[in-house]
């Protein structure tokens, strides 16, 4: 008997009891679906943080100024005299604060950034309309502002932000550019903010010195001795003091990140993989109570001259049938859930076609594992034995 009839023979089998077979299927369609979509959530995640900090810049450092008071921080020249260290291509000191904004009946709370013109080059947030804050904005300390998309949408509805003047803590600041929507980063809206000139920001925001100065390095394999440089300068400046400053590295966090989420993956993947395996041994149970069932059947093949191998392929071909149709359905299960989940909820989910493959090769490898010991019990058949059964 070739392996068409055996097909063809499994097919009849399973077709003439489809509850039984879809039942026994179940396990391998939860199993493979769930290899699916816990993965898919894994690798949407991981790949919308890291796009995120991406995001933030590779080739940056950001130096963060712990403690209070003027002691505890740098002054603005200090901070840009950095961009002279060897390996540092620029440097955007910035002071950050929140204000009451006010236009007209309308009132909202924004946050505010101190910057230097260096923040276009070194954050990659550029203008849409309007011009960006220049050195003399800062050395006349000039009450001037770039707002966001999202903050201009708020005050001045489908105007032009630009030349027009905004309220911040009762005072007036006209505003200047208006700045390109740059959606959100891993702390808060990048498009519901104001910028203005650093020096202005120090004595409006009563927060004198810089405490954060994100560095851009020449070259993002030099990262790490740039930080060691960065480290020696704060070192002197603050005599070594212990918690006196921080210095975030976005690769890093990158590196540990992907590591982790690897691990989770797996992990994941791991716990939906021993739905499979119940799956394979469901399928070698029903497929043991089949052989009891059939063994008037398989008597009469053998006594009209079927050979061991015969019965052997047709048993096995049923086991592989139902695993392979189950990881099937396990795979369009699957799809369905994780576009389900990606839709109507905040995670973001991303189906991998290599797992995919390996979930269905994986149900395939089931289906021929426990599909050998029922089929081997019911090729060891004596047909005197099997005829003789009711």
């Amino acid at each position: 008997m070739n392996l068409l009839q055996s097909m063809k023979m499994a097919w009849k089998s399973i077709s003439g009891s489809k509850v039984r077979a879809f039942l026994t299927m179940l396990g391998i369609i939860i199993g493979v679906s769930s290899v699916i979509t816990l993965v898919s959530v894994g690798q949407g995640t991981t790949s919308q943080i890291t796009a995120q900090l991406e995001g933030l810049g590779t080739d940056l450092l950001t130096v963060s100024i712990m403690g209070r008071g003027s002691s505890s921080s740098l002054t603005l020249e200090e901070a840009m005299d950095l961009a002279d260290l060897e390996g540092v291509a620029n440097v955007s000191p910035v002071i950050s604060g929140s204000v009451t904004a006010k236009k007209g009946t309308t009132n909202d709370s924004l946050s505010v950034e101190g910057i230097t013109p260096s923040y276009e080059e070194v954050q990659d947030f550029h203008i849409q309309s309007g011009r960006y804050i220049v050195d003399l904005d800062n050395s006349f300390r000039m009450k001037v502002a770039l707002i966001g998309t999202e903050a201009a949408a708020t005050f001045f509805g489908t105007e032009n932000p630009v030349n027009q003047t905004l309220q911040l803590n009762g005072v007036s600041f006209k505003i200047v550019g208006l700045l390109e929507s740059k959606g959100s980063s891993l702390t808060a809206s990048n498009d519901n903010k104001l910028l203005i000139p650093i020096s202005t920001a120090e004595r409006f925001l009563r927060s004198p010195g810089v405490r954060s100065i994100t560095v851009q390095v020449e070259d993002t394999n030099q990262i790490d001795a740039v930080k060691s440089r960065l480290e020696a300068v704060l070192d002197k400046k603050f005599l070594n003091a212990d918690n006196a400053y921080n210095i975030f590295n976005s690769q890093e966090m990158l590196d540990t990140l992907n590591s982790t989420t690897q691990m989770l993956s797996l992990a994941l993947g791991g716990i939906a993989g021993i739905s499979l395996l119940v799956g394979g041994i469901g399928i070698m149970n029903i497929m043991l109570v089949s052989v009891s069932e059939r063994t008037r059947e398989i008597g009469v093949r053998k006594a009209i001259g079927a050979k061991q191998r015969d019965i052997l392929t047709q048993f096995l071909v049923e086991s592989i049938a139902l695993s392979g149709f189950g990881g099937l359905v396990g795979i369009g299960l699957g799809y369905g859930a994780s576009a389900l989940i990606g839709q109507y909820s905040e995670l973001s989910t991303s189906v991998s076609t290599p797992v995919v493959a390996f979930s269905f090769g994986f149900s395939l490898f089931i289906g021929i594992i426990f599909g050998m010991i029922p089929a081997y019990k019911a090729s060891k058949l004596r047909p005197i034995y099997a005829l003789r059964t009711d």
